[in-house]
């Protein structure tokens, strides 16, 4: 699985998603411009000592990461869907794609690519969710569907 962040803007969220793809055996894809630098305080202790651990890789445009995995399948996280992320199948080389926690993925990416934009279902007077929690919420239902094969030590 792949976890790709594009153009994330808060150093927490970001290590928290670090640890939890180094946790669970994830690629964490990080596209430019990134709203804080990779030796920020606040980066390093989100991940606490899960750095050794992570698969990281950096970009200049979503279109790269696209096109390193043109044939894994691509679900782009918006509120704007109307499928929601339990009604697709994930398989293990499935990119998950999230967007700046300020503006999520740009409208322009997402008309690119309408059949494979999913939502996680709330209220509608919610306008998001933090994007930690959201990585981690659409990873485990991902891994799940592939009964959590590539995490090491799952029952």
């Amino acid at each position: 699985m792949h976890i790709v962040l594009v153009e994330p803007e808060i150093p927490g969220n970001t290590g928290n998603i670090a640890r939890l793809c180094a946790a669970t055996g994830c690629k964490l894809h990080l596209v430019r411009p990134l709203g804080f630098t990779i030796d920020d305080r606040y980066l390093k202790r989100a991940g606490l000592d899960y750095w050794h651990m992570l698969d990281v890789q950096y970009y200049d445009s979503v279109y790269e990461v696209l096109a390193k995995y043109p044939n894994s399948p691509k679900f782009l996280l918006t509120s704007h869907a109307h499928k929601s992320y339990t009604r697709v199948k994930y398989s293990p080389d499935s990119l998950l794609i999230f967007g700046r926690e300020t503006a999520g993925l740009p409208q322009k990416f997402l008309g690119e690519f309408p059949d494979d934009c999913v939502r996680i279902p709330m209220v509608s007077s919610a306008r998001c969710l933090n994007l930690a929690n959201s990585a981690a919420i659409v990873l485990y239902e991902a891994l799940r569907q592939n009964d959590f094969d590539q995490v090491e030590g799952t029952i």
